[in-house]
């Protein structure tokens, strides 16, 4: 019995540190305890000039792979992925949740791209 319970928070605990440890799950985490509601894709389609940044990466990754092309949106996602994390930070400081919430909104965006990124670079 005090196996079963020790596995359970063990889990528990290691779901918590990963919740923590990535900005993007920490913040959606932070507007929940908050009862804000997590922006939806829609939600950013109004900044159009974001938008189009994100279309832009999306025509990179879809080139044929290029190591040097994929060292660079990497860079570049890193970068926005940090100025983003600074800027969601702040708002949470000064408890504007709603800029909060269109940032993360944002951030999810950027950690698609990750993501089509690592799928890319694993080799084939």
């Amino acid at each position: 019995k005090e196996q079963h319970y020790s596995e359970q928070h063990s889990s528990l605990i290691n779901k918590a540190y990963q919740t923590l440890l990535n900005p993007l799950s920490r913040g959606l985490y932070l507007l929940e305890l908050n009862g804000v509601e997590p922006a939806q894709e829609t939600d950013c389609d109004a900044d159009s000039v974001f938008l189009m940044e994100i279309m832009e990466i999306n025509e990179r990754l879809a080139e044929p792979k290029n190591e040097d092309t994929l060292e660079e949106i990497e860079t570049l996602l890193k970068v926005k992925q940090e100025e983003l994390t600074k800027e969601v930070t702040a708002a949470f400081e000064r408890d504007d949740l709603q800029e909060a919430k269109k940032l993360l909104a944002k951030m999810k965006y950027f950690a698609n791209l990750e993501d089509k990124l690592k799928n890319k670079k694993i080799p084939s």
